[in-house]
């Protein structure tokens, strides 16, 4: 049996890649991962076990024992969890624990497809995924979505100090030693700045049928009254 048809969706923190991701994953019936909430499980376990996020081996340990039950713990979305995140991905050995969960959810057979979205996932988790979108938008804006998520959950914070957080967490994912945060060579980029939940969508379905087509195109066999284009 083939592979499931792979989304893979990268982007900056807070550019609406995780509900376009959703959205995605509803309008083609597939499944979606959101990545960045197994890296806020492992930050939230180290975080009540009391420990640094910035200690490897805590961080490690807590990687290869998480408890898949956390992903859908409220806590994930706050801020101090969201800030301890970006921290323990930067160390290798996380990052491997976790590797082989997100890759074995793309490529499960018994999907019809499979939509993730994280920082990583188009350059080193499914580097050979059917479609790679690249979503960002102005850190300014970035920061103006942040902040209303975090108040609307009650938390105490200045929009001043959530654009510096943020752009200290893009310094982070950008510069890591270890699968940094960057367009895949082929991704398509969806700037989200100034548009609406249902712009953005509306431009990454033409993508992503556009895309699909071209591939069913392609893997026609002769004769079926369609021409096949050469890959560039």
């Amino acid at each position: 049996m083939s592979r499931p048809v792979i989304i893979a969706i990268d982007g900056t923190f807070a550019s609406g890649k995780g509900t376009l991701a959703g959205k995605l994953a509803d309008h083609y019936g597939f499944d979606h991962l959101d990545t960045g909430r197994l890296y806020r499980a492992v930050a939230q376990t180290v975080l009540t076990r009391g420990g640094d996020p910035d200690d490897a081996a805590t961080a490690t340990g807590a990687a290869r024992t998480l408890d898949i039950a956390l992903l859908d713990d409220p806590v994930l979305k706050s801020g101090p969890v969201g800030a301890a995140a970006s921290r323990v991905a930067m160390h290798i050995p996380v990052r491997q624990a976790l590797r082989d969960f997100q890759r074995d959810f793309a490529t499960d057979t018994a999907r019809k497809g499979a939509v993730l979205d994280g920082r990583d996932i188009g350059t080193v988790i499914c580097p050979d995924a059917d479609v790679k979108l690249y979503i960002d938008a102005k850190p300014e804006q970035r920061a103006q979505r942040r902040y209303a998520e975090l108040t609307g959950y009650g938390e105490d914070i200045t929009y001043e100090s959530v654009l510096t957080q943020l752009r200290e967490r893009d310094h982070r994912d950008s510069t890591r030693a270890v699968a940094p945060l960057k367009p895949a060579k082929d991704a398509h980029l969806i700037d989200t700045t100034g548009l609406s939940v249902d712009g953005v969508f509306g431009q990454a379905v033409r993508l992503v049928d556009a895309i699909m087509s071209g591939s069913r195109a392609r893997r026609k066999p002769p004769g079926t009254g369609m021409r096949s284009t050469p890959d560039s």
